[in-house]
């Protein structure tokens, strides 16, 4: 999995390439983890190039979600497609993130 990162003035987007599976969890854990540090919250997640997560990778996001809420925030996800909402929606995590339709409207819920 490849992890992109781009800075939108004070928000930081994280776009993951590929499938958020148990092979590269850990992995993306850590730099969500890293980048909750840097922004201080402010970041963007943005899986328009997400296919499909497993179940590590759903506890890396409920791990980023979980430090976010613990200091009032919420986590920002756009671009996700239909399979991977239904899978958070099925598992009960949808409710712990906030949706957008793209980037743009993403960095600019933080105004």
């Amino acid at each position: 999995m490849d992890i992109q990162e781009q800075r939108h003035g004070a928000v930081t987007v994280v776009k993951p390439v590929g499938p958020l599976v148990q092979a590269d969890a850990e992995q993306f854990r850590e730099h969500l983890e890293s980048v909750l540090t840097r922004s201080l919250g402010r970041f963007v997640i943005d899986a328009s190039a997400v296919p499909y997560v497993d179940s590590p990778g759903l506890e890396s996001l409920a791990a980023a979600t979980d430090a976010l809420i613990a200091g009032g925030r919420s986590l920002r996800v756009c671009g996700a497609g239909e399979t991977l909402r239904e899978v958070l929606d099925l598992t009960g995590l949808g409710e712990r993130f906030e949706f957008f339709d793209d980037v743009t409207t993403a960095v600019r819920s933080f105004l």
